[in-house]
């Protein structure tokens, strides 16, 4: 799978949509990736790619190694922003940290594995959802779009348009691309 190492850094949403340019403004005026850079945060999900929606979150995957240091940096800096909510889970049989708040009317959130941020699976659905636009036409997008806006989520969206069968996350991370 190629990497897109313009995701790394936030600077590529400044020449983006209203939406990126947004999130671009709001996340460097608090701060965000400044207090995450020991966790080596990356912008995910659907606002970096452009196929996000009205109710769509700021993603941010980050990882960890000390998970107590990790939630105690979380604590810190973003327990004062609108409804803060931090929780502990499993995902893929990996723990997993999970931080949600409102930053200026965007919903944020915060997911964190003790694995490398681009051996995640988030990380790795994005950049093949990105590819996946690049090679297709505005009409592909618009498919997916239109499934979202009926309440799908991301990843079904995309199975569903491209026909994959299964669970729609796997059959995502079994495309092969160039």
């Amino acid at each position: 799978m190629q990497l897109y190492t313009h995701f790394d850094h936030l600077d590529y949403l400044t020449s983006g949509t209203a939406t990126q340019q947004a999130a671009y403004k709001i996340l460097q005026q608090h701060e965000i990736f400044k207090q995450l850079q020991p966790f080596t945060p990356v912008l995910a999900g659907t606002i970096p790619i452009n196929i996000n929606i009205g109710s769509s979150d700021l993603d941010i995957l980050c990882c960890y190694e000390d998970k107590r240091g990790y939630i105690e940096t979380l604590t810190t800096h973003f327990s004062s922003y609108a409804g803060f909510r931090l929780y502990e889970t499993n995902f893929q049989d990996t723990p997993a940290v999970i931080a949600s708040f409102t930053l200026d009317n965007f919903p944020v959130e915060i997911f964190a594995q003790p694995i490398p941020v681009k051996e995640q699976w988030g990380y790795k659905h994005m950049i093949i959802e990105h590819q996946l636009l690049q090679e297709n036409d505005e009409t592909f997008r618009q498919q997916i779009m239109a499934l979202k806006k009926e309440g799908i989520k991301t990843e079904p969206a995309f199975a569903q348009v491209l026909g994959l069968q299964g669970n729609p996350y796997e059959a995502l991370l079994a495309i092969q691309l160039s």
